[in-house]
């Protein structure tokens, strides 16, 4: 074989991708997977330029201009996200207060039993195991389907957007902590419980130092996501800006609506810039 054949296929056989073949029926299962769900949904894209889609969305947009920016409108709307702050911060504070014992007892990382080796006390890994478990159920069902339940039980208002917020976003975050601190350097911490120390020393001095910055990331980020979910779970009458956007949509008020839109988008904005500032400070 000609030296300069042979280099040419040398080269082909260097470009040619080996995992290409896998690659592609993966690819491929993706993709009919994608398009069975959607059969499935019976989602039909088709519907949002159909005549009367068209024409509904297009009458409704057009009473969003101008939009509402009278004085009374104004006070009402800015009670209304103040409200929704408030639902979102005292959830998030009710859901911390939660996650954080959950976390110290279901984190393998600081069990003091552990330490022996696997055949460890047989009553704290049950324990540990039923804390994960029930931090599976509270993050398993939706802060809305939460809302519902306590609007039937203690009525329309805040209350049943904060205790929402508290229950499922105390399953999320102590399963975060949980992970975030058994994935710290556990040196530090199995010699102070080693030494004597008890789990929360252990926590406090061990672990918490080294997850601090990670763990304030993601409960800022976990409050950003209270406010839009504190604002969703007002439409099931749990208060806040959500509740009155509800009541705006119902009487196919356009020019409120949009009013109320660019304030929860600025809220977010400002959110999203109070929380870069808090992660800069913890890091």
């Amino acid at each position: 074989m000609p030296m300069s054949t042979l280099a040419d296929s040398v080269r082909d056989q260097r470009l040619r991708d080996p995992a290409l073949p896998a690659r592609m029926r993966w690819t491929v299962a993706v993709v009919v997977l994608v398009v069975g769900c959607g059969w499935l949904a019976e989602f039909d894209p088709r519907v949002l330029w159909s005549a009367s889609s068209l024409g509904a969305m297009s009458q409704f947009l057009a009473s969003f201009l101008p939009p509402k920016l009278a004085p009374d409108f104004l006070a009402l709307v800015a009670r209304a996200t103040w409200q929704t702050v408030a639902i979102a911060t005292v959830g998030m504070a009710a859901a911390i207060v939660l996650a954080i014992p959950a976390a110290l007892v279901g984190t393998r990382r600081l069990s003091i039993s552990a330490l022996v080796g696997p055949h460890m006390c047989v009553r704290c890994a049950a324990l540990r195991r039923s804390v994960r478990a029930m931090l599976v159920l509270l993050r398993s069902v939706p802060e809305i389907v939460w809302a519902l339940l306590f609007v039937r039980a203690v009525g329309l208002g805040d209350t049943a957007g904060v205790l929402a917020i508290a229950l499922t976003y105390a399953g999320m975050l102590g399963k975060v902590y949980i992970e975030i601190l058994e994935s710290t350097d556990p040196e530090a911490t199995r010699a102070l419980l080693t030494g004597g120390a008890s789990r929360l020393q252990a926590f406090l001095y061990g672990s918490l130092p080294a997850a601090l910055p990670e763990l304030t990331s993601y409960t800022v980020y976990r409050w950003e996501c209270a406010i839009r979910a504190s604002v969703v779970m007002g439409f099931v009458g749990a208060g806040g800006l959500g509740m009155q956007m509800e009541l705006s949509l119902k009487m196919l008020a356009g020019d409120e609506v949009v009013t109320m839109l660019v304030v929860f988008v600025v809220l977010v904005w400002l959110a999203d810039i109070l929380s870069a500032s808090l992660r800069r400070w913890a890091g």
